[in-house]
């Protein structure tokens, strides 16, 4: 019988197929930026800790610089991978794979680097927030401070409103969609992105997320979606005054009601909910509505554009 945590990280991505881990190495944006930041952060002889390794890639960047390397992994299936890749490559003897929970490992002494990539546009579904809030306390009360350096540092938050086509083939069907940063044909942008939230895992972070804005309207049309954008800042370079960046896939979400806007108008958005939880719980929570008093259009329950 699987315990509570056991049971939810199932269905959030503890246990999600090994062959999503594999794509993830052939991402080469993922793996460029994330080899340049941990290579700029670890410092010869540092000492680093991988919460949630996957198959041990971002440890084994870590190992070209580092003394030790302590990689965390869950899944056991993924700690076999891992295993198996580390003993292929130069540097993967410093590597040790650790079958653990990230949310009660801590390493035997302490660390320089702390490496955790469990990060989900918008920070949803994967526990990024939470397992790091988490070792913050647990580290600090066994070693005191400082505490180490975090890849990524900082999440910055965007959410930007839309109007998507949902016709597939002369089928609607208003869909959760994950796109690729170029142009889609069938997205309009309706206004440009607002940020709405930025966490600096330096700094003690709430997973309760809660935002409300507005938009001035750029064109007119029907607005029947969002779009949240998730870009992690890697690492600082504080030398170049400059960042090493990694931006998440965009995630487009429907609302539940289309809105029929005009150029110039002003539109409120808001919604809250809490890092780690389903991306339903975020749709659910979306509310746009008119600023002003326009009459409405009356559309249908859902309109594709």
């Amino acid at each position: 019988m699987l315990n509570e945590r056991e049971v939810e990280s199932c269905y959030l991505g503890q246990f999600i197929p090994v062959h999503y881990h594999h794509n993830m190495l052939m991402d080469d944006n993922r793996m460029k930026n994330f080899k340049a930041a941990i290579s700029h952060a670890v410092r010869p002889g540092a000492k680093v800790l991988e919460l949630g390794g996957g198959t041990g890639v971002l440890s084994w960047f870590a190992a070209a610089n580092a003394s030790k390397v302590w990689c965390v992994e869950y899944n056991p299936d993924l700690v076999k991978e891992a295993r198996r890749f580390l003993a292929l490559n130069p540097h993967g003897h410093k590597v040790e794979v650790v079958q653990a929970d990230a949310f009660e490992y801590l390493p035997p002494e302490p660390v320089d680097v702390v490496i955790c990539e469990m990060i989900h546009v918008a920070m949803l579904r994967e526990k990024q927030v939470e397992v790091i809030e988490a070792f913050k306390q647990r580290y600090l009360q066994r070693f005191g401070g400082p505490l180490p350096l975090f890849i990524p540092e900082a999440v910055v938050m965007a959410v930007q409103p839309l109007q998507q086509d949902y016709n597939f083939e002369g089928y609607c069907a208003p869909i959760v969609q994950f796109q690729a940063h170029t142009l889609h044909p069938g997205t309009v942008d309706m206004a440009l992105p607002s940020v709405y939230s930025i966490l600096d895992f330096s700094q003690p972070t709430d997973t309760l997320i809660r935002w409300e804005g507005s938009f001035r309207m750029e064109g007119s049309g029907t607005l029947n979606a969002l779009r949240f954008i998730t870009k992690n800042i890697l690492t600082v370079l504080i030398e170049e005054s400059t960042t090493i960046d990694w931006l998440n896939h965009y995630m487009v979400l429907p609302l539940a009601k289309p809105l029929r806007v005009w150029a110039g108008d002003e539109v409120r958005v808001s919604f809250q909910y809490r890092a780690g939880n389903s991306i339903a719980s975020l749709q659910n929570a979306m509310q746009v509505q008119h600023s002003g008093a326009r009459i409405e259009t009356d559309l249908p329950a859902y309109a594709c554009a």
